[in-house]
């Protein structure tokens, strides 16, 4: 129930984050007029996985996944192996406390959230 701010994050390998609202109030499910809100972290049932390290998706950016630039400084998660509809630029090579801990090799900083949330990404 509630909002994703107020829970936990979905686990890593969460496909997609499924919204739940109270546009349907037949949806009552115990009769006391209230229809729950929040987010169910869905895993698909079969792969594809776009959740998982490098699949091109999921709701949380994680070390191994793939990613292009935007402008203004924004990047979004891609396939790394190209199969997506943007070509992976660089990819998340390892999750760190603050900038300074990267390797030398890193070339973008991304924001990853979590105890280790600056994410260290080398061009592919």
């Amino acid at each position: 129930d509630g909002t994703t701010r107020d829970g936990p994050p979905c686990p890593p390998a969460t496909d997609f984050v499924l919204h739940i609202s109270e546009q349907w109030p037949a949806a009552d499910e115990d009769g006391d007029g209230m229809v729950p809100r929040g987010h169910a972290c869905m895993r698909n049932l079969q792969p594809p996985h776009p959740g998982d390290p490098g699949g091109g998706g999921g709701p949380r950016t994680v070390v191994g996944d793939c990613v292009y630039a935007l402008d203004g400084g924004k990047v979004r998660e891609t396939a790394c192996d190209g199969s997506g509809p943007r070509r992976p630029e660089f990819k998340v090579t390892k999750a760190v406390d603050a900038r300074s801990e990267c390797p030398a090799s890193t070339v973008l900083y991304v924001r990853l959230g979590g105890a280790s949330p600056v994410g260290c990404a080398v061009p592919v």
